[in-house]
Protein backbone atom coordinates (compact mmCIF):
# COMPACT_ATOMS: atom_id res chain seq x y z
CA UNK A 1 0.00 0.00 0.00
CA UNK A 2 1.14 3.45 -0.77
CA UNK A 3 0.68 5.65 1.27
CA UNK A 4 1.78 9.68 1.11
CA UNK A 5 0.15 12.98 2.23
CA UNK A 6 -2.78 14.61 -0.48
CA UNK A 7 -1.58 17.68 -2.03
CA UNK A 8 -0.57 20.44 -0.26
CA UNK A 9 -0.95 18.45 3.32
CA UNK A 10 1.60 18.66 5.43
CA UNK A 11 3.93 15.50 5.49
CA UNK A 12 4.30 13.39 8.62
CA UNK A 13 7.75 13.50 11.07
CA UNK A 14 9.39 10.32 11.04
CA UNK A 15 8.61 10.45 14.80
CA UNK A 16 4.94 11.11 14.43
CA UNK A 17 4.64 7.89 11.89
CA UNK A 18 6.73 5.85 14.82
CA UNK A 19 4.40 6.75 17.55
CA UNK A 20 0.75 7.37 15.95
CA UNK A 21 0.68 6.05 12.35
CA UNK A 22 -2.80 6.05 11.06
CA UNK A 23 -5.65 5.27 12.45
CA UNK A 24 -7.11 2.05 12.12
CA UNK A 25 -10.33 1.10 9.95
CA UNK A 26 -12.31 0.81 12.96
CA UNK A 27 -12.53 4.40 13.80
CA UNK A 28 -14.49 4.76 11.17
CA UNK A 29 -16.92 2.66 12.77
CA UNK A 30 -19.00 5.86 14.62
CA UNK A 31 -19.87 7.20 10.53
CA UNK A 32 -20.98 3.80 9.59
CA UNK A 33 -23.61 3.95 13.00
CA UNK A 34 -24.59 7.86 12.12
CA UNK A 35 -25.46 7.00 8.92
CA UNK A 36 -27.62 3.93 9.25
CA UNK A 37 -29.13 6.15 12.53
CA UNK A 38 -29.85 8.57 9.84
CA UNK A 39 -31.25 6.75 6.94
CA UNK A 40 -34.05 4.58 8.91
CA UNK A 41 -34.90 7.59 11.02
CA UNK A 42 -35.90 9.29 7.60
CA UNK A 43 -37.54 6.37 5.81
CA UNK A 44 -38.89 4.13 8.40
CA UNK A 45 -42.45 3.50 7.40
CA UNK A 46 -43.99 4.02 10.54
CA UNK A 47 -42.90 4.89 14.48
CA UNK A 48 -43.66 1.48 15.50
CA UNK A 49 -41.17 -1.00 16.92
CA UNK A 50 -39.14 -3.01 14.35
CA UNK A 51 -41.06 -0.87 11.63
CA UNK A 52 -39.56 -1.55 8.19
CA UNK A 53 -38.27 1.35 5.42
CA UNK A 54 -39.19 1.86 2.08
CA UNK A 55 -37.38 3.11 -0.17
CA UNK A 56 -39.01 3.18 -4.19
CA UNK A 57 -36.45 3.97 -6.56
CA UNK A 58 -36.31 7.95 -8.21
CA UNK A 59 -38.81 8.72 -5.42
CA UNK A 60 -38.69 10.97 -2.55
CA UNK A 61 -37.62 8.42 0.24
CA UNK A 62 -34.73 7.03 -1.88
CA UNK A 63 -33.28 10.68 -2.48
CA UNK A 64 -33.41 11.25 0.91
CA UNK A 65 -30.98 8.59 1.47
CA UNK A 66 -28.85 10.02 -1.24
CA UNK A 67 -29.06 13.00 0.65
CA UNK A 68 -28.24 11.51 3.84
CA UNK A 69 -25.43 9.69 2.12
CA UNK A 70 -23.81 13.13 0.05
CA UNK A 71 -23.95 15.04 3.46
CA UNK A 72 -22.02 12.53 5.30
CA UNK A 73 -19.43 12.34 2.55
CA UNK A 74 -19.15 16.43 2.48
CA UNK A 75 -18.89 16.63 6.42
CA UNK A 76 -15.62 13.89 5.68
CA UNK A 77 -14.46 16.27 3.19
CA UNK A 78 -15.14 14.12 0.18
CA UNK A 79 -16.70 15.29 -2.88
CA UNK A 80 -19.85 14.46 -4.19
CA UNK A 81 -21.63 14.53 -7.84
CA UNK A 82 -24.54 12.97 -9.47
CA UNK A 83 -24.53 11.49 -12.98
CA UNK A 84 -27.26 11.59 -15.66
CA UNK A 85 -28.82 8.44 -14.37
CA UNK A 86 -29.51 9.67 -10.86
CA UNK A 87 -26.48 8.25 -9.46
CA UNK A 88 -24.35 9.59 -6.55
CA UNK A 89 -20.38 9.78 -6.48
CA UNK A 90 -18.24 10.34 -3.73
CA UNK A 91 -14.17 10.83 -4.33
CA UNK A 92 -11.66 12.22 -2.81
CA UNK A 93 -10.56 16.21 -3.49
CA UNK A 94 -7.96 16.04 -6.31
CA UNK A 95 -8.77 12.82 -8.39
CA UNK A 96 -7.60 12.48 -11.83
CA UNK A 97 -10.87 12.61 -13.57
CA UNK A 98 -9.33 10.61 -16.67
CA UNK A 99 -7.53 7.84 -14.69
CA UNK A 100 -9.20 4.17 -14.43
CA UNK A 101 -10.42 4.17 -10.98
CA UNK A 102 -12.09 1.06 -8.36
CA UNK A 103 -15.47 1.40 -8.37
CA UNK A 104 -16.89 0.68 -4.29
CA UNK A 105 -21.11 0.54 -5.25
CA UNK A 106 -24.01 -0.43 -4.13
CA UNK A 107 -27.95 0.74 -3.86
CA UNK A 108 -30.29 2.99 -1.52
CA UNK A 109 -33.04 1.89 -2.59
CA UNK A 110 -35.35 -0.65 -0.96
CA UNK A 111 -37.71 -3.73 -1.02
CA UNK A 112 -41.32 -2.04 0.76
CA UNK A 113 -41.43 -2.98 4.35
CA UNK A 114 -37.78 -3.70 4.05
CA UNK A 115 -34.71 -3.66 6.27
CA UNK A 116 -32.03 -0.91 6.64
CA UNK A 117 -28.86 -2.53 5.46
CA UNK A 118 -29.88 -4.42 2.33
CA UNK A 119 -27.98 -2.26 -0.10
CA UNK A 120 -27.20 0.73 2.06
CA UNK A 121 -24.61 -1.39 4.06
CA UNK A 122 -22.72 -1.30 0.63
CA UNK A 123 -22.72 2.21 -0.05
CA UNK A 124 -21.66 2.92 3.34
CA UNK A 125 -18.66 0.77 3.25
CA UNK A 126 -17.09 2.78 0.37
CA UNK A 127 -18.18 6.15 1.98
CA UNK A 128 -16.02 4.23 5.30
CA UNK A 129 -12.92 3.48 2.81
CA UNK A 130 -13.26 6.76 1.96
CA UNK A 131 -12.97 8.59 4.88
CA UNK A 132 -10.13 5.87 5.95
CA UNK A 133 -7.88 7.17 2.92
CA UNK A 134 -8.76 11.08 3.59
CA UNK A 135 -8.16 11.07 7.19
CA UNK A 136 -4.77 9.33 6.91
CA UNK A 137 -3.73 10.59 3.90
CA UNK A 138 -4.05 7.35 1.77
CA UNK A 139 -3.29 8.54 -2.21
CA UNK A 140 -3.43 5.45 -4.28
CA UNK A 141 -1.77 4.69 -8.12
CA UNK A 142 -5.40 3.77 -8.95
CA UNK A 143 -8.21 5.81 -7.36
CA UNK A 144 -11.07 4.79 -5.55
CA UNK A 145 -14.53 6.04 -6.01
CA UNK A 146 -18.15 4.72 -4.58
CA UNK A 147 -21.15 4.96 -6.00
CA UNK A 148 -24.80 4.81 -5.21
CA UNK A 149 -26.59 3.21 -7.82
CA UNK A 150 -30.69 3.63 -8.15
CA UNK A 151 -33.23 1.28 -8.62
CA UNK A 152 -31.46 -2.00 -7.64
CA UNK A 153 -34.61 -3.71 -6.33
CA UNK A 154 -37.15 -5.31 -8.64
CA UNK A 155 -39.94 -5.05 -6.22
CA UNK A 156 -41.54 -2.34 -7.23
CA UNK A 157 -41.21 -2.13 -11.45
CA UNK A 158 -40.64 -6.07 -12.05
CA UNK A 159 -36.98 -5.09 -13.80
CA UNK A 160 -34.33 -3.80 -11.81
CA UNK A 161 -30.89 -2.10 -12.04
CA UNK A 162 -31.73 1.08 -13.24
CA UNK A 163 -28.69 2.89 -12.50
CA UNK A 164 -26.22 0.32 -13.46
CA UNK A 165 -28.10 -0.31 -16.80
CA UNK A 166 -28.34 3.46 -17.61
CA UNK A 167 -24.24 3.93 -16.50
CA UNK A 168 -24.17 1.56 -19.91
CA UNK A 169 -26.71 2.95 -21.89
CA UNK A 170 -28.63 -0.57 -21.33
CA UNK A 171 -32.41 0.98 -20.11
CA UNK A 172 -35.04 -0.43 -22.76
CA UNK A 173 -38.48 1.06 -23.44
CA UNK A 174 -39.99 -1.82 -22.04
CA UNK A 175 -38.15 -0.69 -18.66
CA UNK A 176 -38.77 2.35 -19.31
CA UNK A 177 -42.65 1.86 -19.54
CA UNK A 178 -42.50 -0.91 -16.81
CA UNK A 179 -45.47 0.30 -13.98
CA UNK A 180 -44.92 0.75 -10.34
CA UNK A 181 -46.55 -2.03 -8.16
CA UNK A 182 -48.92 0.34 -6.03
CA UNK A 183 -49.65 3.41 -8.33
CA UNK A 184 -49.20 2.30 -11.69
CA UNK A 185 -47.46 4.77 -13.28
CA UNK A 186 -44.59 4.11 -15.47
CA UNK A 187 -41.21 4.49 -14.14
CA UNK A 188 -40.53 6.95 -17.09
CA UNK A 189 -42.75 9.82 -15.22
CA UNK A 190 -40.69 8.55 -11.77
CA UNK A 191 -37.31 9.23 -13.58
CA UNK A 192 -38.43 12.45 -15.03
CA UNK A 193 -39.97 13.91 -11.66
CA UNK A 194 -36.76 13.17 -9.64
CA UNK A 195 -34.82 16.02 -11.38
CA UNK A 196 -31.56 13.96 -11.43
CA UNK A 197 -32.23 12.06 -14.72
CA UNK A 198 -31.27 12.95 -18.34
CA UNK A 199 -33.98 11.52 -20.04
CA UNK A 200 -33.18 12.18 -23.60
CA UNK A 201 -29.44 10.50 -23.25
CA UNK A 202 -31.02 7.71 -21.28
CA UNK A 203 -33.54 6.85 -23.91
CA UNK A 204 -31.08 7.42 -26.58
CA UNK A 205 -28.99 4.92 -24.51
CA UNK A 206 -25.72 7.19 -24.55
CA UNK A 207 -22.92 5.29 -22.41
CA UNK A 208 -22.63 7.46 -19.60
CA UNK A 209 -19.72 5.14 -18.52
CA UNK A 210 -17.50 3.37 -20.51
CA UNK A 211 -16.02 -0.14 -19.14
CA UNK A 212 -12.78 0.75 -19.46
CA UNK A 213 -12.92 3.34 -17.20
CA UNK A 214 -13.86 0.72 -14.75
CA UNK A 215 -10.29 -1.12 -13.69
CA UNK A 216 -12.93 -3.16 -11.05
CA UNK A 217 -16.29 -2.70 -9.25
CA UNK A 218 -16.48 -4.19 -5.50
CA UNK A 219 -19.96 -4.44 -3.83
CA UNK A 220 -20.31 -5.74 -0.19
CA UNK A 221 -23.83 -6.86 0.71
CA UNK A 222 -25.46 -8.51 3.13
CA UNK A 223 -26.13 -12.06 2.71
CA UNK A 224 -29.94 -12.90 1.94
CA UNK A 225 -29.98 -16.61 3.23
CA UNK A 226 -28.84 -18.49 6.39
CA UNK A 227 -26.00 -19.98 5.27
CA UNK A 228 -23.63 -18.34 6.53
CA UNK A 229 -25.45 -18.03 10.24
CA UNK A 230 -24.78 -21.76 9.56
CA UNK A 231 -21.39 -22.14 8.73
CA UNK A 232 -20.50 -19.40 11.44
CA UNK A 233 -18.82 -16.97 8.55
CA UNK A 234 -18.98 -13.43 9.86
CA UNK A 235 -17.89 -12.30 5.95
CA UNK A 236 -17.14 -14.29 2.50
CA UNK A 237 -16.28 -13.61 -0.54
CA UNK A 238 -18.90 -14.24 -3.48
CA UNK A 239 -17.86 -16.09 -6.77
CA UNK A 240 -20.45 -15.99 -8.77
CA UNK A 241 -24.25 -14.82 -8.76
CA UNK A 242 -27.25 -16.52 -9.74
CA UNK A 243 -29.21 -15.94 -12.71
CA UNK A 244 -32.89 -16.36 -13.20
CA UNK A 245 -35.68 -17.09 -15.53
CA UNK A 246 -39.02 -15.78 -14.47
CA UNK A 247 -42.48 -15.26 -14.90
CA UNK A 248 -43.90 -13.03 -12.79
CA UNK A 249 -47.45 -13.26 -14.41
CA UNK A 250 -48.75 -16.50 -14.92
CA UNK A 251 -52.05 -18.64 -14.43
CA UNK A 252 -53.12 -22.52 -15.04
CA UNK A 253 -56.75 -22.01 -16.20
CA UNK A 254 -59.34 -25.17 -15.69
CA UNK A 255 -62.98 -24.91 -14.77
CA UNK A 256 -65.13 -24.06 -11.94
CA UNK A 257 -67.00 -26.52 -10.86
CA UNK A 258 -69.52 -27.41 -7.65
CA UNK A 259 -67.22 -29.70 -5.39
CA UNK A 260 -70.02 -32.13 -4.80
CA UNK A 261 -71.82 -32.84 -7.76
CA UNK A 262 -68.48 -33.29 -10.40
CA UNK A 263 -66.20 -36.45 -10.28
CA UNK A 264 -62.98 -36.57 -10.13
CA UNK A 265 -62.51 -37.95 -13.59
CA UNK A 266 -64.57 -34.54 -15.52
CA UNK A 267 -62.97 -32.21 -13.40
CA UNK A 268 -60.60 -29.72 -14.67
CA UNK A 269 -58.90 -28.63 -11.40
CA UNK A 270 -56.55 -25.72 -11.44
CA UNK A 271 -55.42 -25.90 -7.94
CA UNK A 272 -54.58 -30.23 -8.21
CA UNK A 273 -52.91 -29.01 -11.45
CA UNK A 274 -51.08 -26.76 -9.73
CA UNK A 275 -49.99 -28.99 -6.85
CA UNK A 276 -49.10 -31.43 -9.57
CA UNK A 277 -47.17 -29.44 -11.60
CA UNK A 278 -45.43 -28.10 -8.22
CA UNK A 279 -44.56 -31.73 -7.28
CA UNK A 280 -42.52 -33.12 -10.45
CA UNK A 281 -40.29 -29.49 -10.70
CA UNK A 282 -39.38 -30.23 -7.07
CA UNK A 283 -38.42 -33.63 -7.64
CA UNK A 284 -36.49 -32.72 -11.07
CA UNK A 285 -34.99 -30.08 -8.63
CA UNK A 286 -33.58 -32.44 -6.09
CA UNK A 287 -32.35 -34.95 -8.58
CA UNK A 288 -30.39 -31.93 -10.23
CA UNK A 289 -28.91 -31.56 -6.69
CA UNK A 290 -27.73 -34.74 -5.86
CA UNK A 291 -25.93 -34.91 -8.96
CA UNK A 292 -23.92 -31.33 -7.70
CA UNK A 293 -25.64 -28.57 -9.68
CA UNK A 294 -26.34 -25.06 -8.61
CA UNK A 295 -30.18 -24.31 -8.67
CA UNK A 296 -33.06 -23.22 -7.14
CA UNK A 297 -36.67 -23.04 -7.50
CA UNK A 298 -39.72 -20.59 -5.82
CA UNK A 299 -43.23 -20.52 -6.61
CA UNK A 300 -43.66 -17.29 -4.77
CA UNK A 301 -47.57 -16.20 -5.84
CA UNK A 302 -49.72 -18.90 -5.99
CA UNK A 303 -53.23 -19.05 -5.23
CA UNK A 304 -57.10 -18.73 -6.44
CA UNK A 305 -58.99 -15.36 -6.58
CA UNK A 306 -60.41 -14.66 -3.39
CA UNK A 307 -63.58 -13.11 -5.31
CA UNK A 308 -64.94 -15.68 -6.79
CA UNK A 309 -63.11 -19.23 -4.60
CA UNK A 310 -65.19 -20.71 -2.32
CA UNK A 311 -65.28 -23.90 -0.07
CA UNK A 312 -68.07 -25.87 -2.26
CA UNK A 313 -66.21 -24.55 -5.68
CA UNK A 314 -63.87 -27.04 -7.60
CA UNK A 315 -61.23 -23.84 -8.79
CA UNK A 316 -60.90 -22.92 -12.56
CA UNK A 317 -58.36 -20.27 -12.12
CA UNK A 318 -54.68 -20.30 -10.19
CA UNK A 319 -52.33 -17.50 -10.94
CA UNK A 320 -48.93 -18.07 -9.67
CA UNK A 321 -45.10 -16.93 -10.22
CA UNK A 322 -42.22 -18.61 -11.70
CA UNK A 323 -38.45 -18.01 -10.44
CA UNK A 324 -35.43 -20.81 -11.77
CA UNK A 325 -32.44 -19.73 -10.46
CA UNK A 326 -28.61 -21.33 -11.27
CA UNK A 327 -25.23 -20.14 -11.75
CA UNK A 328 -24.99 -22.01 -14.49
CA UNK A 329 -26.70 -20.95 -17.60
CA UNK A 330 -26.82 -24.43 -19.19
CA UNK A 331 -28.49 -26.05 -15.83
CA UNK A 332 -31.48 -22.56 -15.96
CA UNK A 333 -32.16 -23.53 -19.66
CA UNK A 334 -32.59 -26.97 -19.22
CA UNK A 335 -34.58 -26.89 -16.04
CA UNK A 336 -36.98 -24.00 -18.18
CA UNK A 337 -37.22 -26.62 -20.71
CA UNK A 338 -38.15 -29.38 -17.96
CA UNK A 339 -40.90 -26.84 -16.65
CA UNK A 340 -42.14 -26.66 -20.07
CA UNK A 341 -42.55 -30.28 -20.83
CA UNK A 342 -44.51 -31.03 -17.39
CA UNK A 343 -46.39 -28.06 -17.60
CA UNK A 344 -47.93 -29.55 -20.84
CA UNK A 345 -48.28 -33.55 -19.68
CA UNK A 346 -50.09 -31.66 -16.58
CA UNK A 347 -52.07 -29.69 -18.81
CA UNK A 348 -53.23 -32.64 -21.18
CA UNK A 349 -53.76 -35.09 -18.03
CA UNK A 350 -55.86 -32.57 -15.99
CA UNK A 351 -57.23 -30.86 -18.52
CA UNK A 352 -55.74 -27.22 -17.93
CA UNK A 353 -53.91 -24.99 -20.15
CA UNK A 354 -50.99 -22.62 -18.39
CA UNK A 355 -50.92 -19.33 -19.47
CA UNK A 356 -47.90 -17.25 -19.45
CA UNK A 357 -46.33 -13.90 -19.84
CA UNK A 358 -43.53 -12.73 -21.45
CA UNK A 359 -40.65 -14.44 -19.66
CA UNK A 360 -38.11 -12.85 -18.01
CA UNK A 361 -34.76 -12.89 -16.54
CA UNK A 362 -30.61 -12.87 -16.31
CA UNK A 363 -27.49 -14.02 -17.41
CA UNK A 364 -25.78 -15.78 -14.73
CA UNK A 365 -22.38 -13.89 -14.05
CA UNK A 366 -19.06 -14.89 -12.53
CA UNK A 367 -17.35 -13.01 -10.44
CA UNK A 368 -13.54 -12.51 -11.39
CA UNK A 369 -11.20 -14.53 -10.36
CA UNK A 370 -7.97 -12.24 -9.16
CA UNK A 371 -10.40 -10.57 -7.11
CA UNK A 372 -12.07 -13.17 -5.38
CA UNK A 373 -8.53 -14.73 -4.07
CA UNK A 374 -7.69 -10.93 -3.50
CA UNK A 375 -10.66 -10.48 -0.60
CA UNK A 376 -10.30 -14.39 0.13
CA UNK A 377 -6.68 -13.00 1.13
CA UNK A 378 -7.52 -10.08 2.71
CA UNK A 379 -9.99 -12.29 4.80
CA UNK A 380 -7.04 -14.88 6.00
CA UNK A 381 -4.62 -12.08 6.71
CA UNK A 382 -7.37 -10.48 9.22
CA UNK A 383 -7.47 -13.73 11.17
CA UNK A 384 -11.18 -15.36 9.07
CA UNK A 385 -11.76 -18.27 7.22
CA UNK A 386 -11.32 -17.30 3.48
CA UNK A 387 -14.52 -18.91 2.39
CA UNK A 388 -16.68 -18.32 -0.83
CA UNK A 389 -20.38 -18.01 -0.61
CA UNK A 390 -22.43 -18.12 -4.08
CA UNK A 391 -25.34 -15.08 -3.71
CA UNK A 392 -28.67 -16.59 -4.55
CA UNK A 393 -30.10 -13.19 -5.53
CA UNK A 394 -28.86 -10.42 -8.26
CA UNK A 395 -26.66 -7.58 -7.54
CA UNK A 396 -25.65 -4.66 -10.04
CA UNK A 397 -22.31 -6.71 -9.70
CA UNK A 398 -23.53 -8.55 -12.11
CA UNK A 399 -24.59 -5.60 -14.39
CA UNK A 400 -20.73 -4.20 -14.34
CA UNK A 401 -19.37 -7.95 -14.92
CA UNK A 402 -21.44 -8.41 -17.94
CA UNK A 403 -19.56 -5.01 -19.11
CA UNK A 404 -16.32 -6.98 -18.94
CA UNK A 405 -15.47 -5.02 -15.74
CA UNK A 406 -13.78 -7.34 -13.51
CA UNK A 407 -16.00 -7.66 -10.35
CA UNK A 408 -16.33 -9.19 -7.16
CA UNK A 409 -18.72 -9.08 -3.67
CA UNK A 410 -18.00 -9.58 -0.34
CA UNK A 411 -20.89 -10.93 1.54
CA UNK A 412 -21.37 -10.38 5.75
CA UNK A 413 -24.04 -12.84 7.21
CA UNK A 414 -27.22 -11.83 8.75
CA UNK A 415 -29.26 -14.17 10.84
CA UNK A 416 -32.78 -13.62 9.12
CA UNK A 417 -32.24 -12.70 5.61
CA UNK A 418 -33.17 -9.45 3.35
CA UNK A 419 -36.32 -7.83 2.28
CA UNK A 420 -37.67 -7.40 5.82
CA UNK A 421 -37.23 -5.60 8.73
CA UNK A 422 -35.57 -8.13 11.02
CA UNK A 423 -32.08 -7.75 9.29
CA UNK A 424 -29.75 -8.78 12.00
CA UNK A 425 -26.70 -7.43 10.48
CA UNK A 426 -24.15 -6.93 13.77
CA UNK A 427 -21.98 -3.48 14.03
CA UNK A 428 -18.75 -6.50 14.72
CA UNK A 429 -19.48 -8.36 11.16
CA UNK A 430 -20.30 -5.16 9.66
CA UNK A 431 -16.76 -3.57 10.20
CA UNK A 432 -15.18 -7.26 9.51
CA UNK A 433 -16.75 -7.39 5.43
CA UNK A 434 -16.25 -3.22 5.49
CA UNK A 435 -12.41 -3.65 6.15
CA UNK A 436 -11.89 -6.43 4.32
CA UNK A 437 -13.61 -4.54 1.35
CA UNK A 438 -11.44 -1.49 2.17
CA UNK A 439 -8.35 -3.57 2.07
CA UNK A 440 -8.99 -4.95 -1.34
CA UNK A 441 -9.47 -1.91 -3.01
CA UNK A 442 -6.70 0.24 -1.22
CA UNK A 443 -4.05 -2.12 -1.85
CA UNK A 444 -5.01 -4.19 -5.38
CA UNK A 445 -1.36 -3.55 -6.80
CA UNK A 446 0.16 -6.52 -5.00
CA UNK A 447 -2.03 -9.13 -7.04
CA UNK A 448 -1.29 -7.42 -10.30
Amino acid sequence: MTVSPPAGAIAPTASSVATKGPAPFAATQALAQRVFAELYAATRTSDAPGAGVSRPCYDAPEQKAHDIVAAAAKAEGLETSVDRAGNLWLDLPGRDADAPFICIGSHLDSVPEGGNYDGAAGVVAGLMALAHMRRNGIVLPVPVRTVALRGEESAWFGPSFFGSKGLFGQLTEKEFDARRRDSGRPLRDYMAQSGVCDMAALQAGEVLLRPEQVHAYLELHIEQGPVMISRRLAAATVPGIRGNVRHYRAACMGENAHSGAVPRWLRHDAMMAMADLMMRLDEHWRVLLERGLDMVLTFGICGTDPKVHALTKVPGEVNFSLDIRSQDIATLEAFYRLFQTEAAVVAQQRGVRFVLDERAGTDPQRMDERWVKRCQKVLAEMGHEPATVPSGAGHDAMVFAAQGVPSVMVFVRNEHGSHNPRETMTMADFMIGAEALARAAIDPVRER
